[in-house]
């Protein structure tokens, strides 16, 4: 209960009196919840229910209030709250300082130098003052390299203080675990880094060479070409140029012997010759394509002086007077090569336009060559048995190897998971089979049928599986060139033979519709148009009546 003084009275007892208005003497909720968060509400009624005014002060007091510092008065009320902590791992995440360093290595067990210069890179981890320190790979140096220190905090001292940032500078000395590295360098983010501390880095040194290395290179070769031509000249310009040449080696003086055809290669980069075999199919020889590697041939390799002990020594290209060069070759001349006989009746386009620029030469009139091996009589395919597939039947007659038949991957994708489902009965004069429905799938991936038999109670028959996939044929067509059944053959009230077996064909699926309709001009429009009045009369797959029967 609150009381009320009179105005301009002094608070005493006797100048108060209860306001009766005021029944209500709870103390306002200053707390409220947020999307699930404590927040705090300024109150708006006081005690007894009386509104309270945000701001008892004037706009003149407010404003002197304002311009008065109570902490030069007064001082700090309390201490300021520190700034936000950000942790090391946070504020220095992936920040690396990365120095360019080397050390000296004493040799001892070798001669010929006395000491290595290793460059290395030193990592500096702000994160946790660790340092790991790595040496550059460098191929076939015989040495173990890479890291040869792994990331840890390094001792400075033997007072147990550890190396910091602060005590990096370019152009010192560090000692990790007694081995003294020299700081010549450091990237851009490192000097940026150091800058921003306050740091100033000394000027930068180039790491000195290895004596060793240095006494192994070589000074550049100084070529003296003797002639316009040399060897390297030769590669350069000739190299993959080759000249080819259509050949016959005529054996027909020997007993069974033909005319057979190869192909002479001159490799102009080396003036090496290659013979290879042309192969036709069964030919009956075996598949060697090389008759003669490629090498240098010569003319006559027995015109050697009669002084040479051919009894005791080999010939070598020492003894070889004259080599085969283009000069040698053209169309219409016979070459001797090792007791053989080839005529040379033709050449590519390339040798020709080389001949019109290096020789003149301007007539390449092919020889006619006869008695070359004949061609071989057209393959026949033999009637087909009817045992498999067709498609089966000819791979096992294309190839010694019987290989799978290919499919028309394409349509498999575009079609996959299609089918096209139909209700079908048996055309049949049995009084068994007259109440007997199957249900026909049809996949437009492979073009397979496939027939299922739903199982009926009390019918004595077992349903299940009718038929596996497969592609039906149309009775009268072709055995050679079958024509199969498609989506348009299957029109309402249709007749399919398959296997000797008639189904008519009377109800399907709503999605032949729609399938048929999507590709209406592949198909005949009675077959869609026979759909459309079903599917007016009949849900789909729905058990025909004995009216529509």
């Amino acid at each position: 209960m609150t009381t009320t003084r009179a105005d301009g009275l002094p608070f005493l007892p006797g100048n108060t009196f209860k306001d009766p208005t005021k029944t209500r003497f709870h103390v306002s909720n200053t707390l409220g919840f947020k999307n699930g968060y404590a927040i705090q509400q300024r109150p708006t009624v006081g005690l007894g229910g009386e509104r309270l005014v945000h701001n008892q002060l004037s706009e003149a007091e407010l404003d002197e209030l304002a311009k008065k510092m109570p902490t030069l008065t007064y001082g700090q009320a309390k201490q300021a709250p520190p700034e936000t902590f950000v942790p090391a791992h946070l504020a220095f995440d992936k920040k690396v300082l990365k120095y360019k360093a080397y050390f000296k290595e004493t040799v001892h067990e070798s001669a010929s130098e006395f000491y290595r210069v290793r460059p290395v890179d030193i990592y500096y981890y702000l994160e946790d003052d660790s340092i790991a320190v790595v040496e550059p790979a460098v191929e076939n140096s015989g040495m173990p390299q890479g890291k040869l220190i792994k990331r840890q905090r390094l001792p400075k001292n033997d007072q147990g203080d550890n190396w910091h940032w602060k005590d990096l500078n370019l152009g010192m000395n560090v000692t990790f675990y007694g081995k003294v590295f020299r700081l010549t360098n450091c990237d851009k983010f490192t000097a940026d880094f150091m800058e921003s501390e306050g740091l100033i880095l000394s000027f930068p040194e180039s790491i000195p060479s290895d004596p060793y290395t240095q006494s192994r290179r070589q000074p550049l070769r100084s070529y003296t070409t003797p002639s316009d031509f040399d060897k390297l000249k030769k590669f350069l310009k000739l190299d993959r140029k080759v000249l080819r040449f259509y050949c016959v080696w005529d054996d027909r003086d020997a007993m069974f012997g033909e005319m057979r055809p190869f192909v002479l290669h001159y490799f102009l980069v080396d003036d090496t010759i290659e013979i290879r075999e042309v192969h036709e199919p069964n030919d009956g020889r075996d598949p060697f394509p090389v008759l003669l590697r490629r090498q240098r041939l010569p003319i006559d390799r027995y015109d050697v002086e009669s002084s040479f002990p051919m009894v005791v020594m080999e010939l070598s290209d020492h003894e070889v007077k004259q080599w085969f060069n283009p000069s040698d070759f053209g169309i219409g001349k016979t070459l001797f090569i090792y007791g053989r006989r080839f005529l040379i009746y033709d050449c590519d386009n390339f040798t020709k336009n080389y001949y019109r620029t290096m020789s003149g030469i301007q007539d390449f009139t092919p020889i006619p060559v006869k008695g070359r091996a004949k061609d071989l009589s057209k393959m026949e395919l033999p009637p087909y048995n009817g045992f498999g597939s067709l498609e089966d039947s000819k791979q096992n007659c294309l190839s010694l190897v019987p290989q799978p038949p290919k499919k028309d991957f394409i349509k498999m994708l575009e079609n996959d998971h299609k089918i096209l489902r139909y209700e079908a009965r048996l055309d049949s004069v049995r009084p068994d089979d007259k109440d007997r429905r199957f249900i026909l799938s049809y996949r437009l991936s492979d073009d397979m049928i496939s027939i299922f038999e739903p199982p009926q109670r009390n019918s004595g028959i077992i349903g299940g599986k009718f038929l596996e996939a497969t592609r039906i044929s149309k009775p009268g067509s072709d055995i050679e060139n079958p024509e199969f059944y498609g989506p348009g053959d299957f029109a309402i009230g249709s007749v399919v033979h398959i296997f000797k077996h008639r189904f008519l064909i009377t109800n399907c699926d709503e999605y032949v519709l729609k399938v048929l309709e999507a590709n209406a001009d592949q198909y005949p429009v009675s077959t869609i148009e026979s759909i459309r009045q079903k599917h007016g009369k009949s849900s789909p797959l729905k058990p025909a009546t004995q009216d529509e029967q």
